[in-house]
């Protein structure tokens, strides 16, 4: 019989039935039946103390266990049998867990207790939406900046980022006249950055920082960082002028070269012979030298002659040639001299695309005013009359039938100008001329422009079907068209 009511019931170490018992002790006593959690409407993370912040569902493992370290210490003096949660409105602001736990009582006996602890979320904005929403405060920056009057390099850089989806960390991206400015809330993500940057374009970067505050109780400073990264100042179809010391490092081509390319290296073509090669940022900055042109400069000729150059004899010491361009050596005048008989002679590059009739964009070295420290100790024998860039073709055309677009970047700007306009359609068309940049931009099918054959070998080039994206677009789904929403 039990010893405090009478009532028949099986042995136990107690003496007691399970009702008396239960009167006489309490397990869960000293176990919270209350708690909060802190939750950020912005992110719809949950804070895991001291300054965690984790993603969970509701009613998931995760939460489950971060429900459980709250009443952790309080658990431990029984054993935990069982936990799970009861359901509640998703909007109440309320978690209830079920919880089962067992403890040895009076001479030795097991009780188990069941009882329920209830979680009231309260919301807190945690400290990343707390610098989304307030603009300025960053910790670190990372200032881009390019000594040149175009942008390719910038525009090509900024497809570089949106693909591999780093400008996801940043709090703000401000363009300015010569550059852009990313600002990030912690210096680990703008290193990151400034690591990204130097893989991906030839560049040099400094780095300092300044002293906001300083608490002396916790020798706990707070610094801003400012990560200044510079590009070589040259772009794709300049002119440069080689020192006679890099040059004859490089194979011994030409001090006059032209730049096809710029990717984590800077290409270089010699016109005359077909060499080329690739000088990476360290050796740039080695031995700089800059672009004799600017693009504005540019002048246009027509063909008037071309012959294709068999193999030319290579020199001693000479390094590799292209397998893509055509040596060939033209005779070609001024649109704008047509009315007389002065035409240029010179060696191109371009022979695998030039027919007499063509136009044809270059820069006249025979009638301008070079003002370089290496050109004018060059011989002038060595210098070419003409070095001829590209081919020109009919921009309003190409525009009407261009079916692809392009994604940018969102970015305060200080304002834009016809200019920009001018550089962003030059950079277009070297995307559909260059096949290798092609491969690291992610270009995608525009609906709006009607798919046209591309049997069209006359015109100028162009971007296969097959190298474009398909645009996502997610409008409405089938509970309604919350779906849309819910995409982040």
């Amino acid at each position: 019989l039990c010893c405090q009511c009478g009532v028949p019931i099986a042995p136990n170490p107690a003496n007691m039935c399970v009702g008396c018992l239960r009167a006489q002790v309490d397990i869960t006593e000293g176990i919270p039946k209350q708690g909060t959690l802190h939750f950020c409407k912005q992110c719809e993370r949950y804070l895991q103390p001291p300054g965690t912040w984790i993603q969970c569902t509701l009613e998931s493992r995760e939460l489950l266990a971060l429900c459980l370290k709250k009443i952790k210490a309080s658990l431990s003096k029984v054993r935990l049998i069982d936990a799970g949660f009861i359901w509640t409105e998703p909007h109440s602001k309320r978690l209830k867990l079920k919880l089962t736990v067992q403890k040895e009582v009076i001479n030795g006996a097991v009780l188990q207790q069941v009882f329920v602890v209830e979680y009231i979320i309260q919301s807190q904005m945690c400290e990343d939406c707390h610098r989304i929403e307030a603009k300025d405060f960053w910790k670190a920056v990372v200032q881009v900046r390019q000594k040149t009057l175009h942008k390719k390099t910038f525009y090509y850089l900024e497809q570089l980022i949106l693909k591999h989806r780093l400008h996801q960390n940043t709090l703000r991206i401000k363009e300015i006249h010569d550059g852009l400015d990313f600002y990030y809330s912690s210096k680990q993500q703008a290193q990151k950055m400034v690591d990204f940057l130097q893989c991906t374009v030839p560049s040099r970067s400094k780095s300092s920082q300044r002293l906001i505050s300083h608490d002396i109780h916790s020798n706990v400073y707070n610094y801003k960082s400012t990560f200044s990264v510079e590009i070589v100042p040259i772009c794709k179809d300049n002119v440069v002028c080689l020192s006679p010391k890099l040059a004859q490092s490089l194979g011994n081509m030409s001090q006059i070269c032209v730049c096809i390319r710029v990717t984590s290296t800077i290409h270089l073509i010699d016109p005359s012979t077909l060499q080329i090669a690739e000088i990476d940022g360290n050796t740039y900055w080695r031995h700089p030298f800059n672009s004799l042109f600017h693009p504005k400069q540019l002048e246009e000729f027509i063909i008037m002659d071309i012959n294709r150059v068999q193999e030319k004899k290579k020199g001693p010491g000479a390094g590799a040639r292209s397998n893509k361009h055509t040596l060939a050596e033209a005779w070609v005048q001024k649109t704008s001299e047509l009315n007389t008989d002065h035409q240029y002679f010179c060696c191109t590059h371009l022979g695998h695309i030039l027919n007499p009739g063509d136009l044809v964009l270059g820069f006249d070295l025979a009638n301008c005013n070079l003002n370089d420290e290496f050109a004018n100790k060059m011989n002038p024998h060595s210098i070419p009359d003409v070095v001829l860039i590209k081919k020109s073709y009919d921009r309003t055309k190409r525009q009407r039938r261009r079916n692809w677009k392009l994604k940018e970047l969102e970015r305060d700007r200080e304002g834009t100008d016809t200019d920009d306009e001018r550089q962003y359609q030059d950079f277009l068309e070297d995307l559909e001329e260059d096949e290798a940049i092609r491969k690291n931009v992610n270009i995608y099918r525009n609906a709006d422009v009607p798919v046209e054959s591309d049997t069209d070998d006359d015109g100028p080039p162009r971007i296969s079907l097959a190298e474009m994206l398909e645009d996502l677009h997610i409008s409405q789904d089938a509970t309604g068209g919350e779906g849309a929403n819910m995409m982040t």
